[in-house]
C-alpha cells in the first residue's frame, strides 16, 4: 500500500512532462510515510499550524479553505490523489489555510526531514517539486479569473473540465466519468455563489445534455462543448499530455 501510494506520486509527476530516471522513482519510493484514514469533514492541518510533515492525498477528496471571523468558507482549491497540497509547508512555517477532507479519505504524511534529505540529494526531484508548487499557483490564478470574470454557469463548468482533467492524468477517470463527491454547498464555496444559484446551474448543464452528476459520480457528455461553455484553456495545469478518453 505504502508503494503504491507513492507510484501515484510518480505517475502524477510524470503527467506534468518530467520523465523520471530509475534512480529519482527509487528515492522517490523510499519516502517514510505514514498512512491514515480520515472520514469526510476532518482538518488535516488548520490555519495557523506548524506542520513538521507533507501530506499526500492517496484516496479521496481535499480541499484547501480560509474562514472568516463571520463563518463564511472560501474553498481555495480542491486535491486528488497523487497531490501534495502542503509543500509550501516545507518552506513556510506557519500555515495560512487549512486542509480538510470532502469525502473518506487515505493520506499519507511524509516528515519535512524526510522530504528536505530528498532535495539535497537529488537536485532534479527538488526543480520537480518546487515545479509542483508554481503549478499550484497557476491554478490559484485560474481560480481568480474563474470567480472574478465567468458567470455561474462558466464557472462550474469550468471546476468539472479541471477535476476532469487532473483526475485523468493520475488513471482516475473512466471514459468521461469520475468520482465527484463534492456537494454543492462546496461547488458555491468554491464559486462565490449560493446553492441556489449552483443548483440551477447544474439543472442547467444537465438539460444541456453536458454532464450527468448523480451519486458521487460525475459523467460529463459532451467534453467539447463543457469546455466551450467554460471557456477552457488546458494549459495552466500544465499537463503533457491530456484530452479527451
Amino acid at each position: 500500500m505504502l508503494r503504491s501510494a507513492l507510484n501515484r506520486l510518480v505517475r502524477k509527476l510524470e503527467a506534468e512532462g518530467t520523465p523520471l530516471a530509475p534512480a529519482e522513482k527509487e528515492a522517490l519510493l523510499r519516502l517514510p510515510l505514514t498512512l491514515r484514514e480520515v472520514r469526510a469533514d476532518q482538518d488535516i492541518v488548520r490555519q495557523g499550524d506548524r506542520p513538521t510533515q507533507c501530506c499526500m492525498v492517496v484516496e479521496g477528496f481535499l480541499c484547501s479553505y480560509k474562514m472568516l471571523p463571520d463563518g463564511e468558507r472560501q474553498i481555495l482549491s480542491f486535491h486528488v490523489p497523487g497531490e501534495i497540497p502542503d509543500l509550501q509547508s516545507l518552506f513556510l512555517e506557519k500555515m495560512d489555510h487549512a486542509l480538510t477532507t470532502i469525502a473518506p479519505s487515505t493520506i499519507a504524511f511524509i516528515p519535512h526531514e524526510a522530504v528536505n534529505v530528498l532535495l539535497e540529494q537529488h537536485f532534479r526531484i527538488a526543480r520537480i517539486l518546487w515545479r509542483e508548487m508554481l503549478i499550484d499557483a497557476a491554478i490559484s490564478r485560474e481560480w481568480i479569473v474563474n470567480t472574478g470574470s465567468r458567470d455561474a454557469y462558466a464557472r462550474i463548468s469550468h471546476l468539472l473540465c479541471e477535476l476532469f482533467y487532473k483526475l485523468q492524468a493520475v488513471g482516475l477517470t473512466k471514459g468521461t466519468s469520475f468520482n465527484c463527491p463534492i456537494t454543492q454547498t462546496e461547488v458555491a464555496d468554491a464559486t462565490g455563489l449560493s446553492t441556489v444559484h449552483v443548483n440551477r446551474s447544474v439543472q442547467e448543464l444537465r438539460g444541456n445534455r453536458l454532464i450527468e452528476w448523480e451519486r458521487g459520480t460525475c459523467t460529463i457528455l459532451d467534453l467539447q462543448a463543457l469546455e466551450d461553455a467554460a471557456m477552457f484553456d488546458l494549459d495552466y495545469l500544465h499537463l503533457a499530455s491530456a484530452g479527451a478518453a
